[in-house]
């Protein structure tokens, strides 16, 4: 950040207690700590945790994770099932938060989370989505967009259940209103 979003003045790095060197408006007398999106991504498996359900959208050739913003006033866990619902009309009601990273290009938090849709016969796309099919674990690998974060969580989440990690995983997956 550059400039200050309240005024427009060009910021400068100023020592602030405790935080280290943080940009700072000489003209609003305050730091301007970064902004930046929140949103989360989740691959959603069927309830034999066998398949996952991966995306393609705005014509793009290779598949993605379902993914949505975090909209104000909402935690990223009501995102994550509020985003399923929407995107491919099913019903989340297993979920684990995995990781984060930061995306770049659109100034992104990106919270990765593994949830379970208990019923897939039930799925409905919307508008958003052109497409959405569910793939086994080795099809996945193979039609994940390269080089990108849902493939980075994907290989993950894939890592976790071929090490038979998903005994523990499955312990450790909340339950819809037991959290």
């Amino acid at each position: 950040m550059k400039y200050c979003y309240a005024c427009g003045t060009e910021l400068h790095y100023k020592e602030c207690e405790g935080e280290g060197l943080i940009p700072y408006c000489d003209s609003c007398q305050v730091f301007r700590f970064p902004i930046f999106s929140t949103a989360i991504s989740t691959a959603v498996l069927n309830k034999e945790r066998n398949k996952v359900l991966l995306i393609r959208q705005y014509n793009m050739k290779d598949y993605i994770l379902l993914a949505g913003y975090v909209n104000r006033g909402e935690s990223a866990e009501e995102t994550l099932i509020r985003e399923v619902k929407e995107e491919v009309g099913l019903h989340v009601d297993e979920y684990k938060y995995m990781r984060s990273l930061y995306f770049e290009r659109s100034n992104t938090l990106m919270l990765n989370y593994v949830s379970v849709a208990h019923d897939e016969t039930l799925m409905q796309i919307n508008q958003e989505v052109e497409h959405a099919e569910w793939f086994t674990f080795d099809e996945a690998r193979k039609v994940i967009k390269k080089e990108s974060l849902a493939e980075s969580f994907l290989l993950t989440i894939l890592e976790q259940a071929e090490a038979d990690d998903f005994g523990r995983l499955e312990t450790e997956l909340i339950k819809e209103g037991v959290n």
